[in-house]
């Protein structure tokens, strides 16, 4: 256990892209930073991180470690390994508590929790997601080399999926019992050049086959399927930081310069946004730890 009497001028409550990003641009202002990080990166299933410019088809690992070693290079930024598990104002500034029974005191707070994807229930996807069942077309889909793609249903919003992965290959919408097409989208789908197929899915097999129910097999090379997702950390609602309702969950709201509702506390990276990507979250960092610094300076 560690009780720090040390006040940080902020402390960063998750250490992936986002988190990272604006604990950099706070150690260049040299400030003292503490990041807090409980190593649950979103994307640590998959093999390769797509999109970020410099770092398109790195291993997420490498960026992530390459990011955290020039980060602490830094010595005014201090990494403690651990999960925050309570966040409190404590008059002009903030307490965070630790699991491992520590204290942490700081006059900024930036929340870049992340979120946890909630998967569809069906046999075989866990242990594929990241690897041959994702939810970014953005980040895997070129990879699929223009293969078979499926998209798993799992409400209407898998409608949007459909109809934009038919650019990175041909689509197989698997409604799952998930909702039906009404006349009007079933159009849009055709028009797209979508297959539909009805029934329930049994499982997923080998790379990405499909069985279903009735007992056909149907071989995709890839499948997206979209999840619902849910802030990974207690500590915004703790501070009381306003929610907006996205399509697939809860994210803080923040505004344009990534504060949230609560003076003093700002948030980044997919906890504060409907979707993303690791290039946008690193782009919502730079700017919270930006922001964070300049509500240093002039309030």
């Amino acid at each position: 256990m560690n009780t720090s009497t040390t006040t940080h001028d902020a402390i960063v409550i998750g250490g992936s892209y986002a988190g990272m990003s604006a604990a950099l641009q706070l150690a260049r202002a040299r400030r003292r930073v503490l990041v807090i990080d409980a190593n649950l990166r979103r994307n640590r299933f998959a093999s390769a991180s797509h999109g970020f410019l410099g770092f398109d088809g790195r291993a997420p690992q490498v960026i992530a470690a390459e990011a955290k070693a020039q980060l602490l290079a830094y010595p005014n930024v201090r990494w403690l390994d651990g999960t925050a598990t309570q966040a409190e104002r404590e008059g002009d500034a903030f307490r965070v508590s630790v699991a491992d029974g520590g204290v942490e005191h700081a006059s900024k707070l930036v929340l870049a929790t992340g979120v946890v994807d909630e998967l569809p229930a069906i046999d075989g996807l866990a242990q594929r997601w990241g690897v041959s069942v994702f939810h970014c077309p953005y980040c895997h889909g070129y990879e699929l080399d223009e293969g078979r793609i499926g998209v798993l249903a799992s409400s209407a919003l898998s409608m949007h999926h459909a109809l934009m992965l038919p650019d990175w290959g041909p689509t197989t919408l698997f409604l799952n019992d998930a909702f039906v097409p009404d006349d009007e989208q079933r159009a849009a789908l055709a028009a797209r050049g979508v297959v539909v197929e009805s029934g329930s899915v049994a499982r997923l097999v080998e790379t990405a086959t499909v069985e279903m129910r009735d007992g056909r097999r149907l071989v995709m090379d890839g499948l997206f399927s979209v999840t619902r997702t849910r802030v990974s950390s207690p500590v915004a609602a703790q501070l009381g930081c306003a929610m907006d309702e996205g399509p697939t969950g809860e994210f803080v709201r923040t505004d344009a310069m990534q504060a949230t509702s609560v003076p003093g506390v700002f948030a980044c990276g997919d906890a504060a946004r409907a979707a993303g990507n690791v290039a946008i979250s690193v782009g919502a960092g730079a700017m919270a730890g930006a922001s964070a610094h300049r509500s240093m300076m002039f309030g």
